[in-house]
């Protein structure tokens, strides 16, 4: 790595940091420039560990030392910042100290992950970068194999996304999902039973189907509010709700996922 020194907060070296809250706009210049942002020291370890490349990082002194074991091996500039610079930079408090700019991966076929995988999460549509992240933290703690997202759902690279997932982004396999009229035949051709966790008077308790789990499961979760699409309750072999008392009837979706996968691990 090859240390330099801020000195003009809007420098071109810097570009890739440039307001990072606004969402619209990252969105459409991470994808557009085949780039993400991950955040804090530990995140940029599992991102390097997974054999992402920073093209740099943007990074307070304090923080070097942490970061110097990761980089030291690579050829990367390190801009260092004080924490007025980098609040005119990204337009926020820096608290976590650490930003690196990776080279976005290219997303996988999703016949190759479903090849060899017994459990899979499908995203559809959700939009909350939060959720997202912390869905993704679920699998990988609670031992699904790979996430699948529909064209609409939230960027899981997103910065928000990346850093609630606690990097676990990149250890988890994921790609994009085509619509629901190729999705079925995908899923079904991979021997998949499609669940959609939803209310509905034929839905199934979790706990019969974590009795009666299938080899191949794909578990479907919808957006906050409107849930899953009449397109994807079309699609599913069965409906599943995780029975609840109090008159409450759902679940934050990022907290029903992490129940639902916990339920098959220990009874599946």
């Amino acid at each position: 790595m090859h240390i330099e020194r801020v000195a003009d907060a809007t420098s071109d070296a810097v570009a890739d940091y440039a307001g990072l809250t606004d969402v619209a706009l990252r969105s459409r210049v991470e994808t557009e420039g085949g780039l993400y942002i991950a955040e804090s020291a530990k995140v940029i370890t599992r991102a390097v560990a997974a054999g992402h490349r920073p093209r740099s990082v943007l990074t307070e002194e304090k923080w070097l030392p942490a970061l110097e074991p990761v980089l030291a091996p690579l050829d990367v500039p390190v801009h260092v910042a004080d924490p007025a610079q980098l609040e005119a930079i990204t337009g926020y408090r820096v608290h976590r100290g650490a930003l690196a700019a990776f080279e976005r991966p290219a997303l996988p076929d999703p016949a190759d992950l479903l090849r060899d995988a017994r459990r899979v999460v499908v995203l559809e549509d959700i939009v909350d970068h939060t959720n997202v992240g912390a869905i993704f933290r679920s699998v990988a703690a609670l031992g699904a194999d790979a996430v699948l997202v529909s064209e609409r759902c939230a960027d899981p690279l997103y910065r928000r996304s990346v850093r609630v997932s606690m990097g676990t982004v990149f250890q988890v396999p994921w790609t994009r999902l085509p619509g629901w009229a190729d999705a079925v035949s995908l899923l079904h051709d991979h021997g998949f039973r499609i669940c959609a966790l939803a209310l509905a008077d034929d839905a199934v308790p979790l706990r019969t189907l974590a009795h009666e789990a299938p080899d191949r499961l794909a578990l479907v979760f919808g957006a906050e509010g409107d849930g899953l699409s009449r397109h994807a309750l079309a699609a599913a072999d069965q409906v599943v709700t995780i029975p609840m008392a109090r008159g409450v009837d759902s679940l934050n979706v990022a907290a029903s996922a992490a129940v639902v996968l916990y339920a098959l691990a220990v009874d599946g």
